[in-house]
């Protein structure tokens, strides 16, 4: 059997992912096999997977890039749209370079328009995701779904089957398990582990191109997270912070190190990066595979979505099962739908839950370290 590393090491393991499977790309694409890259979590990966692709998220998180993408798009434009154009444009993200095709989705306004300028030099397959979660909108996104499987049969000359979709759904929903379990490891008090080790295994967990190993790997970690707990390894007590809002990774992970350098702990990610991407799973009994898909990707709840009762769903629940003393919200600059949508969150959290909430906008320079430093520690110290 083999012996799980050192928790520090594994957590770094998992910091290093996104590096290390540079590697692994080129390996699947020199042994002939697709790679399909990904932008949202709306992204029904389970249909590329079926055909044996490999699949990974493109979001980049660096102002490397930037500068750029400003020749082509505007300055005051959300820093994930730019910065993700920059990288593809730059040839800068292996991931992208060896991308067979970019499948994109008609969330937000800025990233529509620019997977239309990305189209002239990647293959790139919009969805047509809807903005409502009703009955008449998951027709759509079945549709949608059919037609991406569809799209990949005739550019890949294979035939995808609904026993490979079934078996795709399968493998998916146990990594989702496995890192549930995981995560449900910070409903402990004191938690056994930091925030920012947590998010490092979320993160980079979606980088791993053998998803199948992936549930071995992460219930390895759980149990001994939970052995060491019983042997009384935890953290201090703190005040529990939920963190919410855009994605994150990268650049933005500097919000989770002025949470926890300034006193507090954080317990539970409902954002792209945590809870929202792996909380529901495929219903596996459903006899229509692409019904099944269809409805737990059109349930995410994300702040492109009119209304967005799902989002606040999962926020009530987290916020009880984890016993969170404070919600902490970040935006990025020019995301529209998540900034407007913070006025619901903090009424919400406020009169709702009863709990403290602060919003922090930010992008992705290094410039405003000292100011979130001091909005967060003043936040931290009113718990």
């Amino acid at each position: 059997m083999e012996v799980i590393k050192e928790l520090p090491e594994v957590f770094e393991d998992f910091a290093e992912q996104r590096k290390n499977s540079f590697l692994t790309v080129k390996e699947l694409k020199d042994k002939g096999v697709p790679v399909v890259g990904a932008y949202c979590t709306y992204f029904p990966k389970e249909i590329a997977m079926a055909m044996g692709a490999g699949t990974v998220g493109l979001c980049s998180t660096s102002d490397e890039t930037i500068a750029e993408a400003e020749k082509d798009l505007p300055k005051n434009l959300c820093p994930l749209i730019k910065s993700s154009y920059g990288f593809a444009k730059a040839d800068k993200c292996p991931y992208f370079y060896f991308s067979d095709v970019v499948v994109g989705e008609t969330t937000c306004d800025g990233k529509k328009k620019m997977y239309e300028y990305m189209a002239e030099f990647k293959d790139v397959f919009l969805m047509e995701l809807p903005n409502t979660q009703g009955e008449e909108a998951l027709k759509l996104w079945k549709k949608e779904i059919v037609r991406f499987k569809e799209y990949l049969e005739k550019k890949f000359d294979v035939t995808i089957t609904e026993e490979d979709i079934r078996k795709a759904i399968k493998v998916e929903n146990r990594v989702r398990s496995s890192l549930r379990r995981f995560y449900e490891v910070m409903k402990k008090d004191p938690v056994p582990i930091t925030g920012y080790d947590l998010f490092k295994v979320l993160y980079g967990s979606t980088f791993k191109f053998d998803r199948e190993a992936i549930p071995a790997e992460v219930d390895a970690l759980t149990k001994k997270i939970e052995a060491e707990y019983a042997d009384g390894k935890k953290q201090k007590k703190k005040p529990r912070i939920l963190l919410t809002g855009c994605p994150m990774g990268g650049a933005t992970e500097k919000i989770i190190r002025a949470i926890e350098d300034n006193g507090a702990i954080v317990v539970t990610y409902e954002n792209c990066t945590g809870a929202k991407a792996i909380d529901q799973l495929v219903d596996e009994d459903n006899p229509d595979v692409y019904d099944a898909l269809a409805r737990r990707y059109l349930n995410i709840g994300c702040s492109v979505m009119t209304p967005n009762p799902n989002r606040f769903k999962l926020l009530d629940r987290l916020i009880d099962e984890y016993q969170v003393d404070g919600v902490v919200e970040m935006t990025l600059q020019a995301c529209h739908t998540y900034n407007i949508e913070t006025l619901a969150v903090r009424r919400f959290t406020n009169e709702k839950k009863g709990i403290p909430y602060i919003h922090v906008e930010t992008d992705y320079s290094q410039a405003d370290i000292a100011q979130l430093n001091t909005r967060i520690t003043a936040f931290i110290e009113m718990l």
